[in-house]
């Protein structure tokens, strides 16, 4: 009985691969090319697993067209996504265990459970493979969730092109804002006026003219006069916004010096990092 369970699991699953790749979402060539065979194997299956198979195929060729262009946008729509390609395999397959004897009808709700488990740890392990999709990304973390970090993320790209830019360090390391830094912007950052602020503070630090800072632009730089336009475009924008000193800064010039807010900033978090400087960079040295 087990043996014949198995071989109705893999036409399911050969039907359902099948329906994948008419979504486009996989490519079987193979499959497609050779899918009357699996055509003849279904027919000759027994009536009780073709009604399983038919109706889960329908269902989830069903829901796989709504999201087809629908995007994930909150933890509902995550939860429905996951249903129609993972979940609906928890209900065929215990309705084939179930037709073919090895076990009793499993509840729909434990399938489905079981399904979205499998379904959302395949969804984090591929991620980075999804988002470089040719020729479209695919996002299936719902936008609910992720879009809270949007902004920290934001703030943490922006502080790394203030690291990066005009340091040497570059060309000798990995150059990228400390674990310290970076638990210090998801913690303080819970408003627009904390987002404008950070804007603010490290596009600042893109243009000081301290001969120590490695920030600065340098006019001999080319681009020196596209990019003080671009960081002044930035600061403009913070400052027309109208709520940075609800922090307490000084919209025109800080009234520390960007070497001392850096050295602050990184120094704030911990006793054991210190920041040094020289005429080529910063570096932080670990004690």
């Amino acid at each position: 009985m087990a043996v014949v369970a198995f071989a109705q699991v893999c036409i399911f699953y050969l039907v359902l691969r099948a329906l994948d790749t008419v979504g486009g979402t996989n490519n079987y060539r193979v499959l497609m090319d050779k899918f009357h065979y699996v055509s003849t194997a279904f027919l000759e299956l027994g009536q009780g697993y073709q009604q399983a198979i038919e109706e889960i195929t329908r269902l989830m060729g069903a829901g796989m067209a709504k999201f087809i262009c629908k995007e994930v946008e909150t933890v509902g729509d995550y939860d429905e996504y996951c249903h129609y390609v993972a979940g609906l395999v928890g209900y065929g397959l215990s309705r084939l265990f179930h037709a073919a004897g090895t076990e009793d009808l499993a509840p729909d709700s434990l399938s489905n459970a079981m399904g979205l488990f499998l379904q959302k740890a395949n969804i984090i392990r591929d991620y980075l493979e999804d988002i470089n999709e040719i020729p479209k990304s695919r996002m299936f973390w719902p936008r609910e969730i992720w879009c809270k970090y949007a902004d920290k993320l934001e703030i943490m790209a922006i502080g790394t092109y203030a690291l990066c830019y005009n340091n040497v360090n570059v060309f000798r390391g990995v150059v990228k804002m400390r674990r310290g830094l970076t638990a210090r912007v998801i913690d303080e950052t819970n408003s627009m006026s904390d987002v404008y602020t950070a804007f603010y503070e490290f596009s600042s630090l893109l243009e000081s003219k301290d001969a120590y800072y490695m920030f600065q632009i340098n006019d001999k730089d080319p681009n020196a006069m596209l990019t003080r336009k671009r960081v002044e475009s930035i600061k403009q924008t913070c400052k027309s916004s109208g709520v940075l000193k609800r922090r307490g800064y000084d919209l025109d010039k800080s009234k520390y010096s960007p070497m001392l807010v850096l050295s602050l900033v990184f120094k704030g978090l911990g006793n054991s990092e210190v920041l040094t400087a020289d005429r080529h960079g910063c570096t932080l040295l670990q004690p």
